[in-house]
């Protein structure tokens, strides 16, 4: 019997494995398939900004202005800002074409169709939640129930800015599911336990966080 060369046999293993479903045109939401990978340091609202857009841009989905669902505090001589007010008025869609909210009002009500299934990354993914190993189900977004700022005195990784193991941020659970104060909350389940990428991992998290198209 003809051996295969191992490059060869690895490529067509490679080639033949089923590819990631090509994302839709039109998709306006995401969580990001990585992180900083500095934890809750992503550059500020603006180096969170752009790795929204340079992870769309790199999955075909061009033409768009791309903002990261996440609160600040108000410090440094800068005014506070709401993550719902920075992502536009919708509606939104997924990678797959389906409509997660109409409006930012329906975005914060029990009508969003925000969890495992349709919460998916940019490459039309889903995303570890519960029960998965590892348990990635912890969302960057510095924010309160309503997508406003938390008012418990958190000043959100120093505006994520910081990796400390101090600190922390108000994560949600993209699978809504988990403990913590709203285990089922989207967007507001609990606060992380520092700011470092191993206190975000340690949490259930990978410093992942929402995106959207305005």
């Amino acid at each position: 019997m003809r051996r295969i060369p191992l490059p060869v046999f690895a490529f067509a293993l490679i080639a033949a494995a089923p590819a990631a479903p090509a994302p839709q045109q039109d998709m306006s939401f995401f969580i990001t398939s990585a992180g900083s990978g500095n934890g809750g340091d992503l550059g500020g609202l603006e180096g969170a900004d752009r790795h929204c857009a340079m992870l769309a841009e790199a999955a075909g989905v061009r033409g768009k202005t791309w903002r990261a669902y996440l609160s600040t505090a108000a410090m440094d001589g800068k005014v506070a800002v709401n993550a719902r007010d920075r992502i536009g008025k919708g509606p939104w869609k997924n990678a797959k074409g389906v409509v997660v909210a109409t409006s930012v009002d329906d975005l914060h009500s029990e009508n969003a169709k925000l969890g495992k299934e349709h919460s998916l990354t940019e490459k039309g993914m889903p995303v570890n939640g519960r029960g998965d190993t590892p348990n990635t189900h912890d969302i960057l977004t510095g924010s309160g129930l309503d997508g406003r700022m938390s008012t418990d005195g958190s000043d959100n990784c120093r505006n994520w800015t910081s990796s400390d193991s101090t600190g922390g941020a108000w994560v949600g659970h993209h699978d809504r599911n988990g403990g913590g104060a709203n285990p089922t909350s989207w967007n507001s389940a609990h606060k992380s336990r520092g700011c470092s990428q191993r206190n975000l991992v340690a949490t259930g998290g990978a410093g992942l966080y929402y995106c959207f198209a305005q």
